[in-house]
């Protein structure tokens, strides 16, 4: 596929979720070797919007709220930050306007935005597997783009934008996350006796919060998990997004001889510290799909056979003939109705971690 298009500005428009903004980043990466000089912007839910400027190559970032404008959508404040954001979107011209979310709120964004005269707006032109789809998107798009359904979050966008663009697509996908300075609560914890001159502990992040009660693990599994990670030298972390969560850090830690829940934080905080762990073990989850971007060590737990769509390679689960070659750096672990604790510790101590306390 040889390069044609002349680009000098691109718009990304994928607004949520968490999850889903993270697996759009290596798109612009791709965008950003393909067109060097191109000016990359990105509309994106407000609460994703710090993470989303953190994302190398993106110059520009307009945040909405549809969500919440949608509750009220005739309430005064509403029609306020709806001019506001809809004068922002409109305020340059793009060559580019490429909808990797598909739904009819990214597509009514895109239709908003403006062209260039020679631009264009580009979208999905069919449903992938496991990801949402409506009319709109295909209707808004000068050009929709038939996708191949059964493929991973990160290649649907990937092949999205290189379709779109006229280039082929080059090496791993790269997300250019990164953290933007010392996180708010350094993870690194002294020795249990508080001893200010024992030696600094590395620290593994255990992200058991969801959004969805049957992705979870069962807190005794994390317990247990904690228990060996202390047992090998490492200090727990604890992070939670709501009050829930939060009292289910807590009561992990209380059974852990070497553990402490982080206090509540934005997420470009938590990406901030995040980014100092030697590594993190987590359900497939927003926090678990950061970690992945940061390129962290990562065990990420799936109950349900959607590794391959959304998370790193799997491990468990493959026979010897497609198994991947160990040692990894990130994988995923598969089983029903839970992965085991076993199987969990095994894929850990199988990556190829930094700091390993043996």
């Amino acid at each position: 596929m040889s390069q044609t298009v002349a680009v000098q500005r691109i718009l990304i428009v994928k607004l949520s979720s968490l999850g889903d903004v993270v697996h759009a980043m290596p798109a612009v990466q791709d965008l950003r070797c393909a067109y060097p000089q191109a000016q990359i912007d990105w509309v994106v839910e407000a609460a994703f919007a710090p993470l989303v400027a953190r994302c190398e190559g993106v110059q520009g970032v307009i945040a909405c709220e549809l969500r919440r404008w949608r509750k009220a959508p005739f309430s005064a404040s509403t029609r306020r930050e709806w001019k506001a954001f809809k004068a922002q979107l409109q305020s340059r011209t793009y060559d580019a306007i490429i909808d990797l979310q598909g739904l009819s709120k990214s597509a009514l964004v895109s239709w908003l935005a403006r062209t260039t005269p020679h631009g264009k707006r580009y979208g999905l032109a069919n449903r992938t597997e496991g990801s949402g789809f409506e009319a709109p998107a295909r209707w808004v798009a000068d050009v929709a783009i038939d996708i191949e359904p059964h493929v991973h979050a990160v290649q649907r966008s990937r092949i999205l934008c290189a379709a779109a663009l006229c280039y082929d697509l080059q090496g791993p996908a790269l997300a250019g996350l990164h953290a933007g300075g010392l996180a708010a609560a350094a993870p690194l914890q002294s020795a249990s006796n508080g001893n200010p001159f024992a030696p600094k502990k590395p620290v593994v992040a255990l992200v058991h919060g969801t959004s969805r009660a049957d992705k979870e693990w069962p807190k005794a599994a994390w317990v247990a998990l904690g228990q060996r990670l202390n047992h090998a030298g490492f200090a727990v972390a604890l992070p939670h997004g709501n009050a829930a969560e939060k009292a289910t850090s807590e009561a992990i830690a209380a059974q852990l001889g070497d553990a402490w829940v982080w206090p509540a934080m934005a997420l470009d905080a938590m990406t901030d510290t995040l980014a100092q762990c030697a590594g993190v073990v987590g359900v497939d989850s927003g926090v678990s799909h950061i970690a992945v971007a940061l390129d962290l060590p990562h065990v990420q737990i799936y109950n349900f056979d959607t590794a391959w769509r959304t998370g790193p390679e799997v491990l468990a689960g493959t026979d010897a003939a497609t198994a991947p070659r160990l040692p990894l750096r990130q994988c995923s672990v598969f089983g029903q109705p839970q992965p085991t604790v076993d199987a969990v510790w095994d894929a850990w101590e199988s990556l190829a971690t930094p700091v390993l306390c043996r």
